[in-house]
């Protein structure tokens, strides 16, 4: 049973009111969020920083698991390896792109590929691994 992405943006505004996070896409095999960058986004450096940069990952990977899944609250993230690639852009959103690479029945591999907006350039690669809880009967 999937989730459908209203359902799902309403689940994150009920459930993660304090992310940033924005559902462009979803469906059975992934998912597209944006993050929007400003000052507090932004490391010494002028970069964007790693932790914003795990978090659009961490929760691209999680809406795309509801849209293949439904709506299980309490699937987690069991493990985040990130690559950082390049300095993103502090003037334009992070796009992540996130493909569900494996979909077992207690075990979800993501994949998600980050960049600044109107570049091709990846500045990182996430690969996470989500635990899902044991159905109730």
């Amino acid at each position: 049973m999937s989730a459908t992405k209203e359902q799902i943006v309403a689940f994150m505004a009920a459930e993660f009111p304090q992310t940033k996070c924005v559902v462009e896409s979803v469906d059975d095999k992934g998912a597209v969020l944006s993050h929007n960058i400003g000052v507090d986004e932004l490391r010494p450096g002028g970069t964007v920083s790693g932790p914003v940069l795990m978090s659009i990952a961490d929760v691209a990977i999680y809406v795309a698991i509801l849209g293949r899944i439904g709506i299980v609250p309490l699937t987690v993230t069991t493990s985040l390896t990130i690559n950082f690639l390049r300095k993103p852009s502090s003037e334009a959103r992070i796009i992540a792109e996130c493909t569900l690479m494996k979909v077992g029945r207690t075990l979800i591999v993501g994949e998600v590929s980050l960049y600044s907006e109107g570049s091709s350039d990846m500045v990182a690669h996430v690969v996470g691994t989500y635990s899902v809880p044991p159905a109730l009967t």
